[in-house]
Parts: C-alpha cells; structure tokens; sequence
C-alpha cells in the first residue's frame, strides 16, 4: 500500500480497505494447510520408534571408507592367495586332500580335529599335522609372492603384510 492520499477519497475509507485486507489475510493465513494439512499428527516416540526400525537393531559401522578400501583389498589378497594355493592341490590331483587341510590354514579348526581328520584321510595325527604345517608354509609364501607383486621394492613386503594385518584387524 501507498498510503493514504486525499485525492483517493477519504481516510475512513482508506482505514476501511486496510483492515479489510488485514482481515483477509488473516483468515487465509489461519485455513491455510501447512505441514501435511490436514492430516492426522504422529508423535515422535523414540523409544518406540527405535524398537519398531529394523534398521535400530543392525550395527552400526563406524569405518572410514578408507579404512574399508583397506579391508576389503585385504581381504581379495587373502582370497586370491586361497584360490592360488587350492589351484595347485587340484592340478596335483588333490582337491579332496585340500578341502580336508584347507581348516588348519588358520588356527580355526573349522573342520574339526586333527585326530578326527587324520582318522577319516586314514593317516596318523602327526602326518596330517605336518601336512597342515606345510600347507601353511605353502600360504605364507604364496602371500609373500602375492603381496611382493603390489610394491616396488622387496624391501616394503614386510611393511605391507603389517598393513595387509592391521586392515584386518578389528577396532
């Protein structure tokens, strides 16, 4: 608005417009449909909104994406080196002998024992656990080989299977 001019007519009226506007305003502003209009209000409660979500359950993962990079590259090392050292076994004609020792790679005896392993290969506890132990040898070495071909100079292999370690490591 201008304001009031007497050329306009007179100020009564002009009062009359302004509080005529001024009211309509005013109720559009209080019918208008703001924020769902109309709709029924939820509460936000977060105790039982956080039991209901699934996705409350699941953990957390706190990584960096680096720190993921890291792990993951770690862990395709680690599977390559597997994939290679099992290639052997085949072309050697021992795949059965590889599934059965391919447990004692780790400390985790996933396949069980080494006395209930060396009953079903029908050899003695002690040869199935200098076969584990050169199976193991086998996989260092492989690994070494593997992580070798990534740097530049044979002197970093060392610092790279810490870093290989480290990335596997949980925090």
């Amino acid at each position: 608005m201008h304001g009031a001019d007497p050329e306009r007519g007179r100020f009564r009226a002009y009062l009359l417009g302004a509080v005529k506007h001024f009211l309509s305003d005013e109720a559009d502003r209080a019918n208008a449909l703001k924020r769902g209009g109309g709709q029924t209000p939820l509460s936000l409660d977060f105790a039982d909104g956080e039991s209901r979500c699934p996705v409350a359950a699941a953990p957390a993962d706190h990584d960096t994406p680096e720190r993921m990079f890291e792990r993951d590259w770690a862990l395709m090392l680690l599977d390559r080196v597997f994939s290679r050292l099992a290639a052997g076994f085949a072309a050697d004609g021992k795949d059965d002998e590889f599934e059965r020792l391919s447990g004692f790679i780790t400390d985790v005896d996933g396949r069980g024992t080494y006395a209930t392993v060396a009953a079903d290969m029908g050899i003695s506890e002690g040869a199935l656990r200098m076969r584990a132990h050169r199976l193991r040898d086998r996989y260092r070495e492989l690994l070494r080989t593997e992580v070798a071909e990534t740097v530049g100079d044979e002197t970093e292999v060392d610092d790279e299977l810490n870093g290989l370690f480290e990335a596997l490591r949980v925090p």
